[in-house]
């Protein structure tokens, strides 16, 4: 699961944790919590549960770091950033894209 042992570090980081500290409180070994943020190792749902209440974490915005988005989601995120835009420009932003997709078709 790719992302979630450097969203974890980058929380604890965030908190001011060290890697010893946050190991103790949620009763596994320096090593271990090593071992999950390189990677190296994915937690068990029960020490993913309780590194996020220790860091206070909201499960949806670790996750969304290791589960790519899906199509609907992507579409989500470009209507968010068109409707920041003047109807103007996002006709302008809709015929580049209609461009760069062009191109890449080909």
């Amino acid at each position: 699961m790719k992302g979630m042992g450097k969203a974890i570090r980058r929380y604890r980081e965030e908190a001011g944790i060290t890697q010893e500290r946050l190991a103790e409180l949620v009763d596994i070994s320096t090593n271990h919590l090593g071992a999950i943020e390189r990677e190296v190792k994915t937690p068990t749902m029960e020490t993913f549960v309780k590194l996020l209440n220790v860091l206070g974490a909201e499960p949806n915005e670790v996750l969304k770091e290791v589960i790519p988005l899906t199509r609907m989601e992507h579409t989500s995120v470009v209507e968010g950033k068109l409707e920041r835009l003047t109807p103007k420009k996002q006709e302008s932003v809709l015929r580049m894209l209609d461009v760069i997709i062009e191109e890449m078709m080909t």
